[in-house]
Parts: structure tokens; sequence; C-alpha cells
């Protein structure tokens, strides 16, 4: 397989998934700004999301993806494809108990959340009664994570990448025609999620039976949670639960904080959110998923420096990428605001709160991405527990920079400790592997710092100078002419970036790596 190729091609595929969710943010944004009620369906599509994470993307992959890829290079198809409908009987009826209890307590679930938004019966309510729609989405996506998690490991990662797409498009429709038809027009964002996530699992189902590896859910719970594979998957996933977990406890705090904040702050956030995971998924999450198949991969026939190696390769591509993506974050946070979210309902207020948002998530986002690239190391090694540990000393950093900063920098102060605590997170998962021998930096990372440095340097009075050539406010009536700007923008720091490498001697052939 080769590594640079496909890494290009799910990130293609990220990219048009992050393309239509910046479209469907746009049209949010423009629809329902951000008041109350945004603030009422961002706290409601956080809590499945929350649960996504932790039992699809999160614990269930981390544990899953390696002891699948030891099975599929170990073991014969049969036993492989038995351990496969296994886990996916023993999966999706835990999660069909997760989903009932979660409707029929989602009051007491949302007030968890945002106690804040307590204080306001609509508003509450209408969080409430879109956390019940919402609620199978879980379900939904656990078994698209199961599929992808089948896929990758056969190598196919284009499906998985692509998927995404169809929960953009599911709000894209939601918000033009059906939102328009509804005595509250919000619900239609809530339809959108469930229709969304239906649409997943519906696309994966006919590369699974392309591969011979469609699972089969059976009513023999029992059996399937007495199978020695699911067994181990479950041994792994009980620590990645807590390690998946403490994120998203971290966040769910930060949620709770900014509810009680000035009103349309869990909404400043997540627009920022929303800009910062465009370059965290098309860097981290492409890179993170063809890694850990891989490492896995490695991992299973003892490889120790093809691991090593394929470990050196990411954490370059990453440094090389992720460190501009931050510094067109804090160099040009008003242009991406503007351009992407500043029409109909949202305000000049509504961009300035948003870009200081932005700017936060900036300062962490090399370490927030380079987690993505150094915890699947961890994974793939079947080791949940180490990163469990980092990841509870990450969750008491959280708050104790929330506890400093929020009162100087308010919502934003949120977004930045984030941000450091992620550099933190990545910087002790980096020391700890080199500590155990596990990865071994190849020669010539010093020279290489050195150049990307420069580079960057560059990059960032490029984009200060050509940035403020333009009006970004006053072109709000003029959205093609500021689309036009952005563009030209983009294009004049990726040239004045990638041509100072260029010059300083990158070639793409040094990038390229084939895996076995």
């Amino acid at each position: 397989m080769n590594f640079l190729k496909t890494f290009f091609s799910v990130s293609a595929f990220t990219l048009l998934s992050r393309i239509t969710g910046l479209i469907r943010e746009l049209l949010v944004a423009k629809a329902f700004g951000a008041s109350g009620l945004t603030d009422a369906f961002f706290v409601a599509f956080r809590i499945p999301n929350l649960l996504r994470r932790l039992f699809a993307e999160g614990a269930f992959s981390q544990a899953f993806v390696p002891i699948l890829a030891e099975y599929t290079n170990k073991k014969d198809k049969a036993e492989t494809k038995q351990l496969v409908d296994k886990v996916a009987t023993a999966l999706a009826w835990t999660l069909v108990l997760v989903c009932i209890l979660g409707i029929a307590f989602a009051n007491y679930v949302v007030y968890a959340i945002a106690t804040g938004l307590d204080g306001n019966a609509e508003i509450f309510s209408v969080s409430v009664l879109m956390t019940q729609i919402m609620f199978p989405y879980i379900l939904f996506m656990s078994l698209v994570a199961l599929a992808g998690g089948i896929l990758n490991t056969n190598r196919e990662f284009k499906i998985p990448a692509f998927t995404p797409v169809l929960l953009n498009i599911s709000f894209i429709i939601a918000s033009l025609f059906v939102a328009p038809l509804l005595e509250k027009p919000i619900l239609a964002l809530a339809g959108a999620v469930f229709v969304g996530g239906l649409l997943q699992l519906a696309i994966q189902v006919p590369w699974l039976k392309k591969i011979g590896m469609l699972p089969r859910i059976s009513f023999n719970i029992l059996g399937a949670f007495r199978n020695p594979g699911v067994r181990r998957i479950i041994g792994q996933m009980i620590p990645a639960i807590f390690a998946s977990s403490v994120a998203q406890v971290s966040l769910m705090i930060n949620t709770n904080i900014a509810s009680w904040l000035a009103h349309g702050s869990v909404s400043w956030i997540s627009y920022a959110d929303r800009l910062m995971e465009f370059p965290n998924a098309l860097l981290g999450v492409a890179l993170g998923t063809i890694l850990l198949p891989s490492l896995s991969k490695a991992h299973a026939s003892n490889d120790m420096e093809e691991y090593s190696t394929l470990l050196d390769w990411g954490l370059r591509m990453t440094l090389m990428l992720a460190m501009p993506a931050a510094i067109m974050l804090m160099t040009l946070p008003v242009p991406c605001t503007t351009t992407l979210f500043h029409y109909g309902r949202f305000s000049d207020l509504d961009v300035a709160m948003t870009a200081k948002s932005l700017v936060a998530y900036g300062v962490g986002l090399t370490g927030l991405v380079m987690i993505r690239v150094l915890a699947p190391a961890f994974y793939a090694r079947q080791d949940i527990k180490t990163p469990v540990k980092i990841g509870i000393f990450t969750l008491i950093v959280t708050q104790v920079l929330n506890f400093l900063f929020v009162p100087f920098f308010a919502h934003a102060g949120l977004s930045l400790s984030i941000g450091l605590a992620g550099c933190a997170n990545a910087l002790i998962l980096y020391i700890m592997l080199r500590k155990r021998g596990v990865y071994q930096p190849r020669k010539g990372w010093g020279f290489f710092f050195i150049r990307v440095v420069a580079a960057l340097i560059l990059l960032a009075g490029a984009s200060l100078w050509i940035a403020d050539q333009f009006d970004w406010i006053g072109m709000k009536s003029q959205p093609f002419m500021r689309i036009g700007a952005m563009a030209l923008v983009m294009v004049f720091c990726g040239i004045v970036y990638f041509g100072a490498l260029f010059a300083m001697g990158f070639r793409v052939r040094d990038f390229l790596r084939r895996t076995k």
C-alpha cells in the first residue's frame, strides 16, 4: 500500500466531508444565528456525539481494530467472520438498551450537561426533545464504526471517509427545505441527525458484502458475550472507555461552564470548534485512520522497525501540515469566520466572539492533531491503560487552566484550555513512546524542524499582510467577493509556505512510504 497516496485519498474524502460540513454550518448560522435555541441544539447534539465518540470512534474502535487485525493476520476468514458477527450482536443490543434509557431519561441527561439551560423552561424543553430525537444516532454510528473498522482493516479507506458527507447533506436539506415548514424550525436539525446516521450505516452495507464481512446480528446475546474475541475486546474497551471519556468529560464540563456565560457562548465555541476540526480531521483523523491498521499489523508481526518507521512518517507529516494550519487559524480568525458564517442572523458580535475562540484553538491545534497520531501507537500494541492515565492528568490540567483563563477570556478561555491541555497530552504520549523504546526517530529531524519553522515565520507574515488588504466585515453584502478574497488568501499562503519548503529542499518523494 502506498502510504502517501492513501493519505491523500482519505484526506480528499475527509476534505469533501468538511466542506459539506462547513456549508451545513453556514446554513445553520444563517438560519438560526447564535441564540438560546441554537445553544439548545448544540447541547442536545453534543450528548449523542459524546456517546458516539465513546462507543464508536473512541473506546470501541481502539479496542476492536487491533484485535481484528490480529485475527485477519493470524486466523482464517471463517474465524474472523465469526468474531465480526459476535461483536456486532453484542454492540447492537447494548446500544439499543442505551438508546432506550437515554430517551426515557433525556431531561436528566440535558440537565447534567448544561445546568445553565434549566433557567429557561422553553430552551430546556426543546433541548430535551431534540436529545430524544437524536439518541438513536449513537446506535447507527456505533455500527458505522464497526463497519469502518472492518473496511479499514481490509485497507478499504474511502467509504468510511466518505460517510460523514451524508450527515452533512441531511443537515443541508433540513435547513433549506424542512425547517421553514415547522412551527419550531430548530427541530429540523434534530431530524437531520437521525436521518444522517441511518444513511451512513446504509451506505456501508454493499461494501461489507463485497468483502464477505457483512455482520449478522443474532438474538443469542449471551453467546456473543461469551465469545473469547468479544471478551478480549470488552477487556480492552473498559480502560479505553476511560481514555475516551476523559476528553468527553472535559468537553461536558466546558459546555456546562459555557452555559453559564453570556447567551451564545456555547454556539460561539461550537462554530469555532467546527473550523478547528477542519484541519484536525483533514490531518489527524486521516493519519490516525490509516496508521492504526498498519501499526496493528506491524505489532502482530513483531516488526518493530516497520512500526517505528511508520510512526516517524506520521509525525513528520503532522508537523509539516498541522503547524501551518495552526498559524492560519491564529492569523486569519476574522476572515475564516466571516467567510463561512457571517450571513443572515450571524451578527458582527458573533464574528468577534467566534474569532476569539478560533485563535485560542489555534494555539493548541498541533497538539490536538499529534494526539491522533501518537495515541494509535499505544492502541496498536493493545495498551489502553497508558493513554487513560495520561488522559486523566489532561482532564485535571484542563480544569486548572479553565480556572485560570475563563475569568479573563470568558468562552475563549475554555477553547484555550482544551488546546493547551491537548499539547500536554501529546507531549506526554511522545515521551512515553521514547522512554519505552517503542519509537526511535529517524535521522534528519533537527534540519527538518528548522526548515519548517523558517517556512512558518514567512507564512505568518504573509497571512497577516494579505488579510489586512480586505474589509471582511464590510463584505457581508458581497458574499461571492468575500469567498473569492478568502480563496486568494489561502492560495497565496499556500504558495508562500510550500514554496519556502521547496526552496529549502523539501520534495514529495521524501515522504513516499509503502507498507507491507
